[in-house]
C-alpha cells in the first residue's frame, strides 16, 4: 500500500475518523490547524518571556516545535491522511539527518499513525467502486481495516469462488481508498509548504518546490490503483520475478478498479517488524542479499523499480524461505539513457575515479558546472563513500550493521550533508528521489538486520552483461 503494511502479520491499534473530503473541509481543517499552531507558539513565547527574562531559552528552541505543537500536526495529519501525511511518510523512513530533530520527530510519529474511514465513508467508496451489490463478491469481508496509511485502507477479505480467478474461495487483502483524496494533493501539499515555509524548517539546499513538484506527480500515480495493478502483473510476468521461486508477487482480482484493489492475501513476517532481526543470521544474510540484488536488477535489468522502502510492505516467508512483494504504487519505470549514465556513475564511484564521477553527475544533473571546490568534493567523496561495498578492494562479503565498517562510512555520509545543502547551486534529477529511497532503505535494512552480504559478487553478476547504448 502507499505506506501501511498490507498484510502484516498482526494488526495495530487503529483509530476511526471521517476523512475530510471536500477541498472547502480540508481548508477549513488546514487553517484551524495554523491557527492552533500560532496559538500553540504564542503560549509558549509568554512562557518563556515569565520564566526567563533574558530571553535566553527562547533563542535555544523554536517557539512553533514546541511538544504541544508537536502533538497538535502529529494529531492533525493523522486525521488528515492524504499527501501532507505521505510527505511525512516518506522523510521518516529516511536516514540522511538533513531535517531538523523536531520536525523529523513529528514525521516518525505519523509513519504508522494514520486514522481509518468509519464503516459509511468506506462504504460509500466501495459502492461507488464496485457497485451497489459489491458484498456478493465476497463471502466475507472484515469491515474494520487492519491498516490505514495516507491514500486509504486494508480490509481482510475472503473472495467468492465465483468471483476468483481460481474457481475457488481464496483469501484477498483489500485496498480501498480514502474519498476524493487523489483531488486533495495540490492543496495539501500547498499547505504543507506554507507550515515549513512560514516556520522555516528546512534547509534552504532541499529545494523545496522541487520536492513538493515531484511528489505531486508521484502521489497522483499512486492514487491511480489500475496503475498499480498493471505493475503486479507486469511483475509476476516470467522475464521478471513470475519464475523467481525467492519471491513471491499476489495475483490482482480483474474487478479491482482505480480506487479498490483487490489482490491475493500473502502470509510472512513484516520486514518492518521488530521480529526480523530475530531471524538466524542465515536468513538476514538471505534476506539483505535477494533485496540488494533485486534494487540492482530492478535499474539495470528491468528499468522499473518499487521504490518505496518501507519494509512493511515485503514479507519473509520463514516456510517457504520466499520474499512476497505487496505494494506495487510507487513503482518507477526509468529510461535507458537515464540508466547508462546513472550506472556510469556508480562505475566512477566504485572505481573512485573523481574525475568520472564529476563528469557524470554533471551529465545527469546533480552538479551545474559552476559549483565551488568545497560542494564538488563533498559531492563526490559521498559519492564514492556510498559505493564502498561495490570497490574491487573492499572485503568480502560485507559487513553491514552497528559496529561495522559501513557504520564508519555512514557517518562520514552524513559529514557530507550539511556542506552540500549549503553550497548545492540545483535539485538531484527527478529520478532520483524515488530511486535513491529505495536504494537508501535497502542499505538500511541490511544495516539493521546485521547483514553480512557479497555485494561485489552481486555487482558484478548484475553490471556484467550490461550493455549501454552510449
Amino acid at each position: 500500500m502507499d505506506s501501511a503494511p498490507s498484510q502484516p502479520h498482526a494488526s495495530p491499534i487503529l483509530q476511526s475518523s471521517k476523512v475530510p473530503s471536500s477541498r472547502i473541509g480540508r481548508i477549513f481543517h488546514y487553517g484551524g490547524l495554523a491557527a492552533s499552531l500560532g496559538y500553540g507558539a504564542a503560549t509558549e513565547f509568554l512562557r518563556r518571556s515569565t520564566t526567563s527574562p533574558d530571553g535566553t531559552d527562547s533563542q535555544q528552541s523554536s517557539l512553533i516545535m514546541t511538544e504541544a505543537n508537536i502533538k497538535r500536526l502529529v494529531s492533525k495529519l493523522s486525521q488528515m491522511r492524504g499527501a501532507a501525511l505521505k510527505l511525512g511518510q516518506f522523510m521518516s523512513i529516511q536516514d540522511t539527518h538533513i531535517l531538523p530533530p523536531d520536525l523529523d520527530e513529528i514525521f516518525r510519529r505519523v509513519q504508522n499513525g494514520a486514522h481509518y474511514m468509519p464503516d459509511w465513508q468506506m462504504e460509500g467508496v466501495l459502492r461507488s467502486s464496485l457497485g451497489p451489490s459489491w458484498e456478493t463478491n465476497f463471502t466475507s469481508f472484515e469491515r474494520v481495516p487492519f491498516a490505514a496509511a495516507s491514500i486509504g485502507q486494508v480490509h481482510r477479505a475472503v473472495l467468492a469462488a465465483s468471483a476468483s480467478p481460481t474457481g475457488r474461495e481464496e483469501r484477498v487483502a483489500v485496498k480501498v481508498q480514502f474519498p476524493n483524496i487523489a483531488d486533495s494533493i495540490a492543496t495539501d501539499l500547498g499547505y504543507v509548504k506554507m507550515l515549513l515555509t512560514a516556520g522555516k524548517l528546512l534547509p534552504k539546499g532541499l529545494f523545496l518546490d522541487r520536492t513538493i513538484h515531484v511528489m505531486k506527480e508521484e502521489l497522483a500515480d499512486e492514487c491511480d490503483y489500475v496503475r498499480e495493478a498493471d505493475f503486479l502483473r507486469k511483475y509476476r510476468a516470467p522475464e521478471i520475478l513470475g519464475n523467481d521461486t525467492r519471491f513471491k508477487i499476489p495475483w490482482v482480482w480483474e474487478g479491482s478498479t482505480k480506487r479498490v484493489l483487490v489482490m491475493e492475501h500473502l502470509d510472512g513476517v513484516a520486514m518492518g517488524d521488530a521480529s526480523i532481526s530475530t531471524l538466524p543470521q542465515t536468513d538476514r544474510d538471505e534476506i539483505a542479499s535477494r533485496v540488494m540484488e533485486l534494487c540492482l536488477r530492478e535499474l539495470l535489468e528491468f528499468r522499473l523499480m518499487q521504490t518505496d522502502p518501507n519494509w512493511t510492505n515485503f514479507l519473509w516467508n520463514p516456510k517457504t524461505k520466499q520474499i512476497s512483494l505487496i505494494d506495487f504504487g510507487a513503482t518507477r519505470e526509468y529510461t535507458k539513457e537515464f540508466m547508462d549514465k546513472w550506472l556510469r556513475l556508480l562505475q566512477a564511484a566504485a572505481a573512485e575515479d573523481r574525475d568520472a564521477c564529476a563528469h557524470w553527475s554533471l551529465e545527469l544533473g546533480y552538479l551545474t558546472g559552476q559549483e565551488n571546490e568545497t560542494m564538488l568534493d563533498a559531492h563526490i567523496n559521498s559519492m564514492i563513500l556510498l559505493a564502498t561495498p561495490f570497490r574491487d578492494s573492499t572485503p568480502q562479503p560485507f559487513a553491514f550493521g552497528p559496529g561495522s565498517q559501513w557504520t564508519d562510512i555512514t557517518a562520514r555520509i552524513r559529514a557530507t550533508i550539511p556542506v552540500m545543502l549549503r553550497y548545492r547551486l540545483t535539485p538531484p534529477p527527478r529520478e532520483t528521489y524515488s530511486l535513491n529511497r529505495k536504494l537508501g532503505g535497502g542499505f538500511l535494512l541490511a544495516t539493521r538486520l546485521h547483514a553480512v552480504v557479497d555485494a561485489r559478487e552481486l555487482w558484478d553478476r548484475i553490471t556484467g552483461g550490461y550493455r549501454f547504448d552510449q
